[in-house]
């Protein structure tokens, strides 16, 4: 397995939670809610929860920030602008914008595991203007064009 060493940096005065991997197999690290007291999402409110860290990646790679299955299917919450990208040149601390789609009040506590980053290589792009595609099987068909089964 590859490893990427990338530099991590402590906003916060709360007490501080680095990215974790939840088991050796995990694509994903858990993102922790730097927060000093609890803070409530009423039901249909959005609310920017800070994780108290700014990393700096290395060109050709970002890092996604995804929501959390345990918190979406047993709480309603969810990520606003799923998945998020935090760019490699971007210094500030990373905060996930959490919405509550659920029916009660969630209360998101200090140190809880609000979200998941994963941390992707990507290529920059060089657009090739031409007067027509390659053609393929598909085509131009696309939203359902593929079949039902």
């Amino acid at each position: 397995m590859n490893t990427l060493t990338v530099k991590i940096l402590k906003t916060t005065q709360a007490e501080f939670f680095p990215p974790t991997c939840a088991t050796s197999g995990s694509a994903g690290m858990d993102l922790y809610a730097a927060l000093e007291a609890p803070v409530d999402i009423k039901p249909q409110e959005r609310l920017l929860i800070g994780c108290g860290i700014a990393i700096a990646l290395p060109i050709g790679y970002e890092a996604q920030i995804r929501p959390r299955s345990g918190l979406a299917i047993k709480n309603g919450i969810t990520i606003l602008n799923a998945p998020g990208t935090i760019d490699s040149d971007y210094r500030g601390e990373i905060k996930v914008v959490l919405i509550n789609f659920g029916t009660e009040i969630f209360t998101v506590q200090p140190g809880m595991r609000i979200a998941q980053m994963v941390i992707a290589r990507y290529e920059q792009i060089v657009w090739d203007l031409v007067s027509v595609l390659p053609e393929t099987d598909r085509g131009a068909g696309g939203f359902g064009s593929t079949g039902k089964s």
